[in-house]
C-alpha cells in the first residue's frame, strides 16, 4: 500500500483518482487543487507518490513537479491529463514524470502507470 498525494483542479477528477487508487489498496493522504498547494501537501505528507494534472491554477502540474524534485530528488509522480500535445509530455518527462496518461483514461491503464512508478 502506497500513500499517495492528488492534484487536479477538477474536484470530480480528484474523487475519481481517489476511488481507483484507494480500490487499488492504495491511501490517499492528500488532495490539491492547484500546483502550489500540491507543493506544500507535498513537504508536509512526503506520500510514496504524486498523481499530478497538468493544467491547474496558480501553478501548474509541471512547475508544481519541479518544485517538488527540487525539494525531494527522488519524488515519484505521474501525470493524468487531457493536455497531451508532445510538447508537454516532453516536458513532463523532463521534469521526472515516470508516466503519462491521457484523459479521458482508462482505469486499466491509470493502475499499469501507478505501478511502475512505484516499482521505479
Amino acid at each position: 500500500m502506497a500513500r499517495i498525494l492528488i492534484a487536479d483542479d477538477a474536484p470530480i477528477a480528484r474523487a475519481m483518482l481517489r476511488r481507483l487508487l484507494e480500490q487499488m489498496g492504495h491511501c490517499v493522504v492528500g488532495e490539491a487543487e492547484n500546483g502550489k498547494k500540491a507543493v506544500e501537501r507535498y513537504m508536509a505528507l512526503h506520500p510514496d507518490l504524486v498523481v499530478l494534472d497538468i493544467t491547474m491554477p496558480v501553478m501548474n502540474g509541471i512547475d508544481a513537479l519541479r518544485a517538488i524534485r527540487r525539494f525531494d530528488p527522488k519524488a515519484k509522480a505521474i501525470v493524468v491529463s487531457a493536455l497531451g500535445h508532445s510538447r508537454s509530455i516532453k516536458e513532463a518527462i523532463d521534469a521526472g514524470v515516470i508516466e503519462f496518461v491521457l484523459k479521458p483514461y482508462e482505469p486499466d491503464r491509470v493502475t499499469r502507470a501507478v505501478n511502475r512508478a512505484l516499482a521505479s
